[in-house]
C-alpha cells in the first residue's frame, strides 16, 4: 500500500512541484494550503490543476486549510495518519515581514506548533520542513555552513525560521520525532512566486518597465533551481533524520543532535552577482532591462552562498543546475503561461 505524505503549502511554488514528483513515483499525497491572497490565488489554482493532471485516482486529496486552525489540523492528522509530513506552508517573504509581522507569528510559529503536535500524536515517522538561508542573517562568512551560529536574524521571517528549527529539535528530543530542516537558498524556476525577483524582473522587462535593483546591484544570491530543491526534499523524505552517534555535548554541533534532528543547506553553491542574473534573464527573454538602482532594503542581506557538503554526504545529491539553463526554462514557462 502506498504511504501517505502530507504536503503543507501544496499550492505553493515548492509544494506543488514536490506533490507532482511524489505522485509520479507512486506515493499518496494529501495536500494542504490556505490559498491566501498574499499573491495571485489564480496561480495557486493553476498549480493545483497541474498536480491533478498527474494524480492517479484516489492518490491525491486537497484540503483548503490553515495550519493555524489547530482543531481542523488535528482532525486531518487523525483521518489520514501521514507517514511523512513535509511542511512548506508559511507566510513567505522577507520584505513583507516588515509590514505585517503578525502574519508570520501566526503561520510560522503557531501553525508550525500545531503541525508538530499532529506529528507527535499521530505516528508520523518523518518530518521534513522548510527553513531558509535567511537564518544566517548578519553573518558574512561565506559560504554559509550549518555549523556556523545563526543568532543574528535581520528579519522576523528569518527569526521565525530559526524558531522552527528550535521547535523541531525540541520535539525530536522529547518525543523521538525524526525531523530534518532544509535551509533553502533563493529558489527559482517555472511556476515560481510572483513576489520574488525572477517573476518581478520578467514582468517588468517584458512590459518595458524599469526593474528595481537593490543595493545598487552589489548583491549576490545562490540561485537554486526548483527541480534541484525538489530532489533534495524527496531524498530527505526517504531518509529520516537520525541522532548523531558522535554528538559531543561538551562541544555541541549546531547541525546535528543527540536527538533525531538535522539541518541542511540546500543551495546551488554557485553564488551569482545580481547583475549577472539580470543579464541571463535579458538573454532568455530577448529584451533589455531598464534598471532602477535602489539602496539596500531593511531586512535584506548582501550575499548568500551555500556549502552543501553535509547534504551531499547525507543523501548523495547536490544541486547543480546552471542559472543559464534554469532561467531559460523559467523564461519559456513565463511567456507560455502569461501569453507574452
Amino acid at each position: 500500500m502506498a504511504r501517505t505524505v502530507l504536503v503543507t503549502g501544496a499550492a505553493g511554488f515548492i509544494g506543488a512541484a514536490l506533490s507532482q514528483r511524489l505522485l509520479q513515483r507512486g506515493d499518496r499525497v494529501v495536500g494542504l494550503d490556505n490559498l491566501n491572497d498574499y499573491y495571485d490565488p489564480a496561480l495557486k489554482q493553476a498549480r493545483l490543476h497541474q498536480i491533478e493532471a498527474v494524480a492517479q485516482k484516489g492518490a491525491w486529496r486537497f484540503v483548503e486549510m490553515a495550519l493555524e486552525d489547530g482543531d481542523a489540523l488535528m482532525a486531518l492528522f487523525a483521518a489520514e495518519k501521514p507517514t511523512v509530513v513535509v511542511n512548506l506552508a508559511a507566510q513567505a517573504g522577507v520584505r513583507y515581514s516588515l509590514e505585517n509581522p503578525a502574519a508570520y507569528i501566526q503561520s510560522n510559529l503557531v501553525g508550525f506548533g500545531h503541525l508538530l503536535e499532529g506529528c507527535r500524536h499521530h505516528g508520523t515517522e518523518n518530518l521534513v520542513y522548510a527553513s531558509s538561508s535567511s537564518v544566517y542573517g548578519g553573518n558574512r562568512n561565506l559560504p554559509f555552513d550549518e555549523r556556523q551560529p545563526v543568532n543574528h536574524p535581520v528579519s522576523l521571517y528569518a527569526a521565525s525560521k530559526k524558531a522552527n528549527e528550535l521547535m523541531a529539535h525540541t520535539y525530536s528530543h522529547l518525543y523521538g520525532l525524526p525531523a530534518t530542516g532544509l535551509r533553502f537558498f533563493t529558489v527559482y524556476g517555472p511556476w515560481g512566486r510572483p513576489d520574488m525577483a525572477p517573476m518581478l524582473f520578467a514582468k517588468a522587462i517584458l512590459a518595458g518597465n524599469p526593474i528595481r535593483v537593490f543595493n545598487h546591484g552589489q548583491m549576490q544570491r545562490d540561485f537554486t533551481y526548483i527541480d534541484d530543491i525538489v530532489e533534495g526534499v524527496l531524498r530527505c523524505c526517504d531518509k529520516p533524520a537520525t541522532a548523531n552517534p558522535d554528538f559531543d555535548p561538551l562541544a555541541p554541533d549546531p547541525a546535528t543532535a543527540a536527538a533525531p534532528h538535522r539541518v541542511f543547506n540546500i543551495g546551488n553553491s554557485q553564488p551569482t552577482p545580481l547583475l549577472r542574473f539580470i543579464e541571463v534573464m535579458e538573454e532568455a527573454l530577448g529584451c533589455e532591462a531598464m534598471k532602477d538602482f535602489q539602496p539596500m532594503q531593511p531586512g535584506d542581506v548582501v550575499a548568500t552562498a551555500a556549502n552543501t557538503a553535509a547534504l551531499e554526504a547525507w543523501v548523495g545529491f547536490k544541486p547543480s543546475t546552471p542559472i543559464e539553463t534554469g532561467v531559460q526554462r523559467f523564461a519559456d514557462w513565463y511567456r507560455s503561461f502569461y501569453g507574452v
